[in-house]
C-alpha cells in the first residue's frame, strides 16, 4: 500500500500568522496613521478593523491629492 499524495506534498499547510507578528503589524499601522496626521488618542481608541479602514481611506485621500496635483502641474506647462 503505497502512502499517496497527501503525505508527499512539501507544505502541508500554511504557517499560522502569530500573536507578535500580529502585534507588531498593528503597531506599525497605528504609526502610520499618526504620521499621516491622526491624532494619537483617536488611534489609541480605535480597534483593528478601523486601523485597515482608516489606512485605506488616507491612502485613497492621498492618491487623489496626488492627481490632482500633476493634473493642475500638466495644465500649468501646457
Amino acid at each position: 500500500m503505497g502512502t499517496g499524495r497527501t503525505y508527499n506534498k512539501a507544505p502541508v499547510s500554511r504557517p499560522k500568522k502569530g500573536a507578535s507578528e500580529r502585534t507588531r503589524r498593528v503597531a506599525t499601522q497605528r504609526k502610520r496613521l499618526v504620521e499621516r496626521g491622526m491624532d494619537e488618542e483617536t488611534v489609541r481608541k480605535l480597534n483593528t478593523k478601523e486601523i485597515r479602514e482608516q489606512l485605506i481611506a488616507t491612502a485613497k485621500a492621498a492618491a487623489t491629492v496626488k492627481a490632482a496635483a500633476t493634473v493642475k502641474a500638466a495644465a500649468a506647462n501646457a
